[in-house]
């Protein structure tokens, strides 16, 4: 076992001694969350999507990471971006110039 600083010793000693309490809401707080869950989870549409393989397999091994199936981490971040909870990273500085060495050439498909 690890070394413990002294704030996880504090609650070492606390959890030992019975001192602690569970934080769960009660029955009318559970209530609430579970009619918040069920309609927030509701799924009464279905979509179909065409998405690149690597995306995909990108996709599916997050989900597996999570422990959930992919299609529900896919609902689920579609979700919190329509949501506006999905927060998106600060991007990194472009590795070219800002003119670039590759030049597109021909018509866009």
């Amino acid at each position: 076992m690890s070394k413990l600083d002294t704030y996880e010793k504090e609650i070492l000693n606390a959890y030992e001694k019975g001192k602690l309490k569970s934080a769960t809401p009660g029955k009318a707080g559970l209530a609430k969350f579970k009619a918040a869950a069920t309609a927030t989870f509701l799924k009464d549409k279905r979509i179909n999507i065409r998405m690149s393989a690597p995306d995909l397999m990108d996709i599916q091994a997050r989900a597996l990471e999570e422990g959930i199936p992919y299609q529900t981490f896919i609902a689920s971040v579609l979700h919190k971006y329509a949501s506006g909870r999905l927060q998106e990273k600060p991007s990194r500085p472009a590795s070219r110039s800002s003119t670039g060495s590759k030049r597109r050439t021909g018509s866009p498909a």
